[in-house]
């Protein structure tokens, strides 16, 4: 008779980081996923989201990973599948944490919910308006709960905190 052995993400992880003691370092990998219209940062309604670009945030992201020893990668699309896809191809990715700004998908994407849970990486929510104050239908999302946190509000900011955050967790 066999036993199955399941681990979680973190176990796995923990590991890992004492086989690459032995071994050497390793760069932990982090992915920004970023929803709909998010290419449009910096121009899209500035007075809500201010006038960064995505592509400066990223740049500020990847510096500030990078000195901190990880590796940060970003991938935005307005296309669900899109997202779904590089969601399933983090664990071969080796990614160990995702920042998510699932924009207009927070209300409505079982599909990318469905993929999170599936390949079982934790992942930061991010919004960068405070989803509560908003319209009622933006009160619901189908992340928060289950979601390593939430971070809403503080505009382009956030995605600097649930970076320090995911890091913090990493080096745990």
């Amino acid at each position: 008779m066999t036993k199955s052995i399941c681990l979680t993400f973190m176990q796995k992880r923990s590991i890992i980081s004492k086989e690459a003691s032995i071994i050497g370092t390793i760069t932990s990998m982090i992915l920004v996923l970023n929803g709909p219209n998010l290419n449009l940062l910096g121009t899209r309604e500035p007075d809500r989201y201010g006038l960064e670009s995505l592509e400066q945030t990223v740049q500020k992201l990847t510096q500030l990973a990078e000195k901190q020893g990880f590796e940060l990668k970003s991938f935005q699309s307005n296309a669900e599948h899109e997202l779904v896809e590089k969601i399933q191809k983090a664990v071969v990715d080796k990614v160990e944490f995702i920042l998510l700004n699932p924009a207009a998908f927070t209300h409505s994407s079982v599909a990318l919910r469905d993929a999170l849970l599936a390949v079982a990486v934790p992942f930061i929510e991010i919004h960068l308006s405070n989803i509560y104050a908003r319209e009622e239908f933006r009160h619901k999302s189908y992340f928060s709960d289950i979601a390593a946190g939430v971070v809403a509000g503080f505009g382009t900011l956030g995605y600097e905190l649930a970076l320090r955050a995911a890091i913090t967790k990493l080096q745990g």
